[in-house]
């Protein structure tokens, strides 16, 4: 997989690490306060049954996000099975 992606393209049950946020305030500041900070480990769960919104694992919880909103965050994906396991 490619580096450098945005989050709504990483497959499902796959893990990442955030790079970056490329927002524009105040949706840059609401990211960050959620947790989507840089080097910060993030695996995508599942999707609604329409596929919007996505449901994410980092940091310890669960978090639900629009598709649109994940697209604006860049990732690089890693090796790790996944942030469940201890």
């Amino acid at each position: 997989m490619e580096d450098n992606m945005t989050l709504n393209q990483l497959p499902y049950g796959e893990t990442a690490e955030i790079v970056s946020i490329n927002a524009a305030m105040p949706l840059r500041q609401r990211l960050l306060e959620m947790g989507l900070t840089p080097r910060t480990r993030v695996e995508k769960i599942k999707a609604a049954p329409l596929g919007d919104p996505v449901e994410l694992y980092l940091r310890g919880y669960a978090l639900t996000m629009r598709l649109e909103d994940l697209e604006r965050v860049k990732i690089s994906v890693t090796d790790d099975e996944n942030i469940f396991s201890p």
